[in-house]
């Protein structure tokens, strides 16, 4: 996988974002691992800023701000390897993007159907008959 300028995250059919806005910074991954862990970078930290993005349109740009900022940063350093680690960012950022920009459909309202409504009325007479039941019988 290339991370120059000809690689793109595919957000939605026509929106891409080119890779090489995306701001890379690289450091020791934390925790055990010896004079390996100590001497390599293979902690990645990547940063998209929204706000100067140039290839999608105001009103794409403004929804994915309202949802996620202004600006959106994965930190990566489940692996050994700084070339995993950064396909990894770059699928967390990608999947956040995509999440972003989805639009939820606003529910429609329904009523039970009789079916339904029949089924809960006869489960209530059942619980409510086993209950009286266990009363003690009314002497008069």
């Amino acid at each position: 996988m290339s991370f120059g300028k000809d690689h793109y995250l595919f957000i939605k059919p026509g929106l891409r974002i080119s890779v090489s806005e995306i701001v890379w910074s690289f450091n020791p991954s934390g925790g055990p691992g010896g004079q390996h862990a100590n001497k390599s970078n293979t902690r990645v930290e990547a940063e998209l800023s929204i706000t100067h993005l140039t290839e999608i349109d105001y009103h794409t740009k403004s929804l994915i701000i309202e949802k996620i900022g202004e600006s959106l940063r994965v930190v990566e350093d489940s692996t050994r390897s700084q070339n995993r680690n950064r396909k990894r960012a770059l699928q967390r950022m990608e999947k956040t993007l995509t999440d972003a920009v989805q639009i939820e459909k606003k529910r429609k309202p329904t009523k039970p159907s009789r079916s339904s409504n029949e089924r809960r009325l006869q489960v209530k007479k059942r619980r409510s008959k086993l209950k009286a039941d266990r009363k003690p019988p009314e002497i008069n």
